[in-house]
């Protein structure tokens, strides 16, 4: 282990934001849109963003519906997300000398 894992290190992952959706998410399986933006103290365009980025890598799953009349974003890992995070895990932890 060592500089041979930065190429593992997955980039729809690394970036700040979306590694804190991802580590919130790893724990809490779902959340939703206005939770994370608080917990992370994202911007709503910004969180749209990176929601998107994790999406389209299939790392996310997101359900929009109404509740009340008022629209509900809810993000949640799924099992090919929640992979990407160990493998992730598992790299970094090989680049600071660590097993994850």
């Amino acid at each position: 282990m060592g500089l041979q894992d930065l190429g593992r290190i997955d980039e729809v992952i690394h970036g700040r934001m979306r590694l804190g959706i991802m580590v919130y998410l790893a724990d809490a399986e779902a959340a939703d849109f206005t939770e994370l933006k608080t917990v992370l103290e994202a911007t709503q365009g910004n969180l749209s963003v990176h929601l998107k980025k994790l999406e389209e890598a299939g790392y996310v799953a997101i359900s929009k519906s109404f509740v009340n009349n008022k629209p509900l974003t809810r993000a949640a890992i799924t099992p090919e997300g929640r992979k990407a995070f160990a493998a992730y895990l598992e790299a970094l932890g090989g680049l600071i000398g660590r097993p994850a």
